[in-house]
């Protein structure tokens, strides 16, 4: 009997020793794969994750004007795979712990997470396109200060491949003189 008042006592003195939870917070585990999100600020809107999704929970669509693209992903398909965040090269893409995934039937289709990404005019050709993350861009070209990173990344493709080839351009000697050399400061570091 001793021992039974003994227990009895700790566990009045400590309180409930159960999880809280569905009437509070509870623990959950930092690695747990709840649902799959996507930052729009990062997401170029590439299709490698649409691809790469087992589970064919992602859609990519442009819009009908052509000014930007729709990302959806169908949570109710989701296998949680994380391929699309292993394989997103700008980082988008991600799994969080949000494990609340109890739902109704009638609610499956209302599972879903939509962003709207619009398209940006190229700061040369005003050409409507994506620029590059800030913090890719920045990376990208941390090594080389020729390279404004900020300006590089609101360039298209066809306008940064025009810049990069001015800057790698080999000046070409009138006849009779003697060849100028001219350091390669390409976007990727060369070896020597």
């Amino acid at each position: 009997m001793a021992g039974f008042l003994k227990v009895l006592f700790r566990n009045l003195l400590e309180g409930p020793s159960t999880d809280p939870f569905p009437l509070g917070e509870t623990f959950t585990p930092e690695r747990l794969r709840g649902r799959a999100v996507v930052d729009p600020e990062l997401c170029m809107g590439c299709g490698i994750c649409r691809h790469s999704c087992a589970a064919g929970a992602i859609h990519i669509g442009q819009l009908p004007d052509s000014s930007g693209f729709t990302i959806t992903i169908w949570q109710n398909s989701c296998c949680l795979c994380a391929s699309c965040r292993h394989y997103c090269p700008t980082g988008a893409m991600s799994i969080s712990t949000d494990w609340h995934s109890a739902h109704v039937q009638t609610e499956k289709y209302k599972r879903l997470e939509q962003h709207t990404i619009k398209y940006e005019p190229c700061a040369q050709c005003g050409e409507l396109m994506r620029p590059i993350p800030k913090a890719l861009a920045e990376k990208l070209y941390a090594w080389n200060e020729e390279i404004d990173p900020e300006l590089t990344r609101r360039l298209c493709p066809k306008c940064r491949q025009i810049e990069d080839a001015k800057r790698n351009a080999c000046l070409l000697p009138e006849p009779g003189e003697a060849p100028m050399e001219k350091a390669v400061t390409s976007a990727a570091p060369t070896k020597d």
